[in-house]
């Protein structure tokens, strides 16, 4: 284990944040990473407990509990704390694709279930797993490294998000051709589109598809297909075709006044944004603004956490943001016991900025629209809500979400944001290649498997789970890369 008394000796550190005034004025990253030693010293809290919860990655009370990837947690803890950092590279390499990734956007399923947190603060697993990966960068450990030999065998993958990334690098590791198709303008899905640069800058996801490139692997953006290339080519120039294109059906929201004009869905606005930023400097007019206008956000999920930050720094004159459920506790319930997911609540960044600019949390809970008010040339001008209460079905006993008479509200505003989720995949693609869609709008396969009911055509990620975590679709797609694998030679060595 790291050291036998530090989780008694050190408490838990995590790399300084600017402080919300200062870090809205750009959209860089804003955080500073702890110093060796320090980094050591959170190395030496991990106690490699007998049951290593952290890497168990098990659905508890239908949320995850520990690490989707069943990293090495313990183990490079271990080894960040005695500075065997080569070692520790190698071994957060072997379960996990893109750290560089991760270790910025995921959640921390991992730290949830530290057996640290049950009377502590849990070890700061993401700052280890980044520094690790960033001194690896650096230090040239993490530099391409092409297979010595290929099979002969092609795989085309279709969308170049973490799964189809995650698959893209396993496969082409075993020595298969691999070409990735992504129909937007850049590499990456919603890593580039779709999590705003002060989160992860763009760079970063740069860096790692040069590596990837240097390695073989091929990556064609522009091509949208189903629409551009047909799908019967790509099933006759290819041994295997992956369908990894996200579950990109934005849910939307069906009141009167929905045509207004000045309502969005959220990824829209996020990727109007990155794209200004990296092609034009956020120019005037390139993008979606927030500038000067009330914005009213609806979804309190990370994607709405995300506007409300994205908004502040358009410049934008307030920021609120609805919630259906009610605020969750502070600490754990009583029914919420770990090693389970904590349901407590988090003031993510986006609304720390908030509460710094506007003097006030930008959420409203247990709050819907009712209507959206538009003026005379049909631009968005007020939202009207309403507030929202749990109450038995005296039909089936279940509880259910009803308005609550006359509590209505007006709020202006010139800008709506819909961030409630995703329904699904696209199916056009799906339709392409004849993939059936399930009655969760995913592509449909098996239980446990990976392959659609069209033969050498597979499936991974949101496409085929559903919206979930970053660290899910990785592991999404270095499943299906080994299933992919056995399907081309007959058995397979990827982990």
């Amino acid at each position: 284990m790291g050291k036998s008394t530090g989780f008694m000796e050190y408490k838990r550190q995590v790399s300084g944040a600017k402080g919300p005034l200062e870090r809205i004025k750009d959209f860089n990253e804003f955080h500073t990473p702890l110093s060796e030693a320090k980094q050591k010293e959170q190395g030496a809290r991990c106690m490699e407990c007998g049951v290593p919860f952290c890497q168990s990655g098990v659905v508890l009370a239908g949320m995850v509990s520990g690490c989707p990837l069943n990293n090495l947690i313990p183990e490079w803890n271990d080894l960040v704390y005695n500075g065997n950092w080569h070692q520790a590279y190698n071994r957060l390499k072997k379960t996990h694709s893109f750290p560089e990734f991760t270790s910025r956007v995921c959640p921390a399923p991992c730290e949830a279930a530290c057996t640290c947190g049950l009377n502590d603060d849990p070890v700061s697993i993401k700052e280890n797993e980044m520094a690790i990966i960033e001194r690896a960068y650096v230090v040239g450990w993490a530099l391409a490294r092409p297979p010595r030999i290929r099979t002969g065998k092609r795989v085309a993958v279709v969308g170049s998000g973490p799964a189809g990334l995650a698959a893209a690098d396993q496969l082409n590791k075993r020595g298969h051709e691999v070409t990735v198709f992504e129909r937007a303008d850049r590499v990456g899905g919603l890593l580039m589109y779709g999590i705003p640069n002060m989160k992860l800058e763009k760079h970063i996801i740069d860096r790692k598809i040069g590596v990837m490139e240097e390695e073989g692997v091929i990556f064609q953006t522009g091509v949208d297909v189903g629409q551009d290339v047909k799908a019967k080519k790509l099933m006759k120039e290819y041994d295997c075709v992956i369908l990894a294109c996200g579950a990109a059906n934005p849910r939307n929201i069906e009141a009167p006044g929905r045509d207004a004009e000045g309502i969005y869905f959220a990824v829209d606005f996020l990727k109007s944004t990155t794209k200004s930023l990296l092609d034009q400097g956020l120019a005037e007019g390139t993008y979606i603004s927030a500038k000067g206008k009330n914005v009213v956000v609806i979804g309190g999920g990370d994607t709405g956490n995300d506007c409300v930050g994205t908004s502040i720094r358009h410049g934008a004159l307030s920021v609120t943001q609805l919630e259906m459920m009610p605020k969750a506790p502070d600490k754990r319930a009583d029914n919420n016991r770990w090693p389970e997911w904590p349901k407590v609540c988090k003031t993510d960044y986006g609304q720390e900025e908030a509460i710094a600019v506007f003097g006030a949390d930008p959420r409203l809970y247990q709050t819907t629209v009712k209507e959206f008010e538009k003026d005379g040339e049909g631009k968005l001008s007020a939202v009207v809500t309403v507030g929202l209460e749990w109450k038995k079905d005296p039909q089936t006993g279940r509880m259910n979400m009803v308005t609550v008479e006359g509590s209505e509200r007006r709020l202006p505003a010139e800008l709506v944001l819909i961030a409630a989720g995703f329904l699904g995949a696209q199916s056009y693609v799906a339709e392409a290649f004849g993939a059936k869609l399930n009655a969760r709008s995913n592509v449909d396969t098996p239980a446990g498997g990976y392959l659609t009911c069209v033969d050498n055509v597979f499936t991974a990620g949101d496409m085929h789970r559903g919206q979930s975590l970053v660290v899910w679709a990785i592991r999404e797609g270095r499943e299906v890369a080994k299933a992919v694998d056995e399907h081309l030679m007959g058995y397979s060595n990827l982990a």
